[in-house]
């Protein structure tokens, strides 16, 4: 089995998710000797944000430049890289904090990159297809606040949501979230949040790992 490990906190060794990813992929590996670990710290090295240039470059059309400069052609190579990485991948583990309200912005920045048609989706007659199915995807989420089942849950999660949705795109429908919410209304909320969530993986099913 390949676990593609990926963190997206910018709060290095006081982020939550990456505590609770970690967490993740040591339960994932427990009791299995063929496990193979990609890890990918994308606040570390987050992937450069589409520009103009590069869209054109991972999406040409006619009228386009056909020879990318020196730092597209990088960055195409870097595309490719990250989205073999999920190709070979039979988990993703991915930490996720709630920022603003929607994700962080290296976590977007590496959808933007793997979420590319003819690879991970296609388009046909009756809608987009995705590629990647038949992986496995646990979501590591984390909140500052608490908003889990309330009405303002529905107005403000994009962070949740969209990291389904976009899963559910490429054809990775089984998706399985663990949360730990709350973190910012005080240490004992934070301590409990955390616990909750380390309690939630070791009930992670067989079947799922």
């Amino acid at each position: 089995m390949i676990i593609l490990h990926i963190d997206s906190s910018a709060s290095g060794s006081a982020s939550a998710s990456r505590q609770l990813s970690a967490a993740a992929v040591e339960t994932l590996r427990a009791g299995n000797e063929n496990v193979q670990v990609k890890y990918r710290d994308l606040a570390a090295n987050p992937p450069a944000h589409l520009s103009g240039e590069l869209l054109s470059a991972l999406r040409p059309s006619p009228g386009n430049p056909s020879e990318p400069g020196t730092n597209i052609a990088a960055e195409l190579t870097l595309t490719e890289i990250l989205i073999d990485e999920l190709l070979q991948a039979d988990v993703l583990v991915i930490g996720a904090p709630m920022y603003n309200f929607s994700i962080p912005s290296p976590l977007k920045a590496w959808i933007d990159r793997v979420a590319q048609p003819g690879r991970t989706f296609r388009y046909t007659e009756k809608g987009p297809v995705g590629l990647a199915g038949g992986k496995k995807a646990l979501i590591i989420s984390s909140r500052g606040g608490a908003i889990a089942g309330t009405p303002m849950e529905a107005a403000v999660d994009h962070q949740e949501a969209y990291l389904k949705t976009v899963l559910r795109f490429i054809g990775i429908t089984n998706a399985k979230l663990v949360r730990a919410e709350g973190l910012n209304l005080g240490a004992e909320s934070r301590k409990q949040a955390i616990e909750r969530a380390l309690a939630d993986l070791r009930l992670l099913d067989e079947a799922f790992a």
